[in-house]
């Protein structure tokens, strides 16, 4: 009886685990994933972060981070945002998010152009189609970091927190 007893257990708990996965997708109505970033939100337009929506994230989530680079660049990948502490309740993204310390609950990150908030791809002339990833994690809790942290800091700081994570690629090239 005892082996039967936890030979159910075991599928119990394996129907519980699978009925708690979670598939998260990141999308934008500025772009198609894998397709062209609209110029307004490139250093030579308006220079202002696309509206992102996500779903399914998992409902143990208790805050979401963001990071946008781009791994093509000519000197290693280019940091263009970073923002955490969203609150868990949050299933998107307003384009033109302030470039302030913090917004909405959330906190915002330097990028690499050692500004906070978002800037747009600004790739070199001739240098060719870049990409660029907008990763999207859903984190076990609230980070406990100041604003203005680095893409590394926050990294670190999610050292398993992450619960689920998702990606938009979006792509840019200056003619």
């Amino acid at each position: 009886m005892k082996a039967k007893t936890s030979w159910l257990v075991l599928l119990l708990s394996l129907a519980t685990a699978r009925a708690e996965e979670v598939t998260m997708k990141l999308t934008s109505p500025s772009f198609e994933h894998q397709h062209a970033i609209p110029a307004k939100h490139t250093g030579e337009g308006a220079d202002a972060s696309p509206a992102l929506k996500w779903e399914g994230a998992p409902s143990s989530t208790k805050s979401f981070a963001l990071i946008c680079d781009d791994p093509d660049a000519p000197v290693g990948t280019w940091v263009h945002w970073v923002i955490y502490n969203i609150p868990p309740g949050t299933t998107e993204m307003p384009e033109g998010v302030a470039k302030s310390d913090t917004v909405a609950g959330a906190r915002q990150g330097v990028n690499d152009f050692g500004k906070v908030g978002y800037n747009g791809p600004m790739p070199p002339r001739g240098h060719g189609k870049h990409r660029y990833f907008f990763k999207l994690y859903a984190l076990k809790s609230e980070l406990d970091l100041r604003p203005r942290a680095t893409k590394k800091q926050l990294e670190d700081a999610m050292q398993g927190q992450i619960l689920a994570q998702t990606e938009l690629v979006g792509t840019y090239e200056r003619k």
